[in-house]
């Protein structure tokens, strides 16, 4: 089994980053394989809205990195999608990668897969991130984890995420409760 993690922040490494490889620590303590993409390394152009991609499995453009993390997802079992709130949403980043596997998906090509929203927040928006990828994973057919309170974690510098130990302890168990499906699923 494999689980993809994508970092829609455009500051590498930070919160968004230490919060998807606590999901990681969990789901590698059950044996399961994980990959983690950061999209701050990955140039991903929004949406044309020309559906030349119908019936095609992926975007016809290829001068970006989207097609291959789309590929990517579509090969896993689990995907993390976590995002930073600027500005009461998702990053530009993750929005333009939702957008563009919206448009690029063929019906069922992500049914049954397993989905795990997370945001990193300083004050609000938090739960506005976290639906907007929820509503990507659940427009595909996919399957959503939960766990035991809202997938977000407060902090702004670098770090600050570890001194929430609610929101740290939510991720863990938010891993756990993954990795439980992911057998169940496979």
């Amino acid at each position: 089994m494999k689980v993809i993690g994508i970092n829609g922040s455009s500051r590498k490494d930070g919160n968004t980053a230490i919060i998807i490889r606590t999901i990681f620590e969990e789901l590698n303590k059950r044996g399961i394989e994980t990959e983690f993409i950061q999209l701050a390394d990955v140039d991903i152009e929004p949406c044309r809205a020309c559906f030349a991609c119908k019936g095609k499995g992926n975007c016809v453009f290829r001068k970006d990195g989207f097609a291959e993390v789309f590929s990517k997802i579509v090969g896993a079992d689990g995907i993390i999608l976590g995002s930073p709130v600027y500005s009461a949403d998702v990053s530009s980043r993750m929005k333009a990668l939702l957008d563009r596997g919206g448009a690029a998906v063929n019906p069922g090509i992500l049914k049954h897969k397993l989905g795990v929203a997370v945001a990193a927040v300083r004050r609000a928006g938090g739960m506005t991130a976290v639906d907007t990828m929820n509503h990507f994973f659940l427009n595909k057919e996919m399957i959503v984890a939960g766990s035991t309170y809202w997938n977000m974690v407060y902090g702004r510098e670098i770090g600050d995420v570890l001194k929430d130990n609610e929101g740290i302890a939510n991720m863990r168990n938010l891993g756990q409760n993954m990795a439980s499906i992911l057998f169940k699923l496979n």
